[in-house]
């Protein structure tokens, strides 16, 4: 039995880059997938500190909120940085892909039909503080911070694949971006999880939009 437990959607979405960590590191987690009937019970929204989902058990230790997840799961793996600064550029790293997730979660959940162009449209700008950092770092060569991969290197690798499905090509106008993605993805462990077929039956999103 596992250590690790993930109580979700049975969907992608949030926990797909703490999925694509943990293979990567080679560890193993049991899903526990919550239907829209046993959710909308109530029972175990009300368990839930805010109220959603995802939940995660480490052991007997319970976690909600998926960055938060990432964060507890990178400093048990060493996947936070050499150091303060390094765990201090990450934190920045993350916050700016929470901050383009949100956005694509308004648009796949309340503005698809009618701000998917614009969206679209907008994705270079989107992409250019991450071109930007990971050019900082030898020349885009390595990863976001440092030359170890991260939590927050998951996290993003994750977003801009799902921006690959909404908008195909996109990532060619970052080349050191879109190279950095290829060379992540094709990581052994990583790319076995994502070729297997636990990963491909979820969907991006909930609601069938991506």
């Amino acid at each position: 039995m596992s250590v690790y437990t993930i109580f979700y959607f049975p969907v992608r979405g949030r926990c797909s880059a703490v999925r694509m960590m943990l293979a990567d590191q080679g560890q193993d987690w049991t899903d526990e997938v919550i239907k829209m009937e046993q959710w909308s019970e109530g029972t175990l929204k009300k368990s839930c500190i805010f109220g959603q989902l995802p939940k995660f058990q480490d052991g007997n230790f319970v976690l909600f909120q998926s960055n938060a997840i990432l964060r507890h799961l990178a400093r048990k793996h060493d996947l936070y940085g050499l150091d303060n600064k390094e765990a201090a550029l990450l934190d920045m790293a993350n916050d700016g892909v929470e901050d383009l997730r949100v956005k694509y979660a308004i648009l796949i959940y309340k503005e698809y039909e009618t701000g998917k162009e614009a969206f679209i449209k907008n994705i270079p700008a989107e992409l250019k503080p991450f071109e930007t950092m990971l050019a900082k770092n030898n020349g885009g060569k390595d990863f976001l911070v440092g030359n170890k991969i991260s939590f927050a290197d998951y996290n993003l690798v994750d977003m801009l694949s799902n921006l690959e499905v909404l908008s195909p090509g996109c990532l060619n106008v970052t080349p050191l971006l879109k190279a950095y993605v290829d060379r992540v993805l094709s990581r052994p462990k990583l790319k076995a999880y994502l070729e297997s077929d636990a990963h491909k039956k979820l969907p991006i999103n909930g609601n069938g939009k991506q």
